[in-house]
């Protein structure tokens, strides 16, 4: 059984074969799926799909890139969805110095205002961190997130980050780029994870995984990425499955 803990299952690029694809995943031995929000509209879509599957389960939030389009009555409608038992997350939030789609700023305002609203609604957040390490470590410590936890997604960070990620409580998601091939250093941090500290996710539709780069990813793709893991670890499938999806249950508090 393996979970893929982070998907945008409602992208527009699976509108012609989303049940076909999803259907690939189960037989493939994905037996779980987390979609993603990344603002109020994806956010509503990513309930929606879980509600209409008892294996698919969803987060909320909104993504560094379009916390300059939070408005009014936003917060009020993740409070909302949030009374919806398939509501296991809040995220992915965090931080995003590369592009500066919304200032950098405003992006730090948004996080803290976002985390805050994670800590009342008792939600673990997923966190996007990309060239703002620093900042999204200080603002997690400031504002108190270790008390609801949470998982750094995609991980592609240093060694440092995975240390202070792994002090502060929060669990590490490896996904496709574990399996590139300039991810030399990437693999070497994966190795000195503990083993109940690890998840697993494709990103899907981004991120697609060795041998199948250049096409679009897939749920059922997070096999290659449970394969590099499980290799690096020393490890069967199975028993890399049977930790990730102990991990992912008690995260996200999914039933066993």
């Amino acid at each position: 059984m393996l979970i893929d803990t982070h998907t945008h299952l409602d992208d527009a690029r699976y509108d012609d074969d989303r049940e076909a694809m999803i259907a690939r995943a189960r037989e493939a031995g994905v037996d779980a799926f987390i979609t993603i929000g990344c603002d109020l509209s994806t956010s509503q879509a990513a309930v929606a799909l879980a509600d209409r599957h008892p294996f698919v389960y969803a987060s909320i939030g909104v993504h560094p890139h379009e916390v300059k389009h939070i408005g009014d009555g936003w917060y009020g409608e993740f409070r909302r969805l949030a009374k919806n038992k398939k509501v296991v997350a809040y995220g992915e939030i965090g931080l995003d110095y590369h592009y500066n789609h919304s200032s950098p700023q405003e992006q730090r305002e948004r996080f803290r205002e976002q985390v805050q609203l994670a800590r009342e609604l008792r939600l673990p957040v997923i966190i996007h961190t990309r060239e703002a390490q620093e900042d999204t470590m200080m603002i997690l410590r400031e504002e108190g997130a270790s008390e609801i936890g949470g998982v750094f997604h995609c991980f592609s960070g240093d060694a440092w980050l995975a240390k202070d990620a792994l002090e502060l409580g929060f669990y590490l998601s490896f996904s496709g780029i574990l399996t590139f091939q300039n991810a030399t250093m990437l693999r070497e941090i994966a190795k000195t994870v503990p083993l109940d500290r690890i998840l697993i996710e494709t990103d899907c539709p981004y991120l697609t995984p060795a041998p199948h780069r250049g096409k679009r990813n897939e749920p059922a793709y997070v096999t290659h990425v449970a394969t590099t893991l499980a290799e690096l670890k020393n490890l069967t499938l199975r028993e890399l499955a049977v930790h990730t999806t102990r991990n992912t249950t008690q995260l996200f508090k999914l039933p066993a």
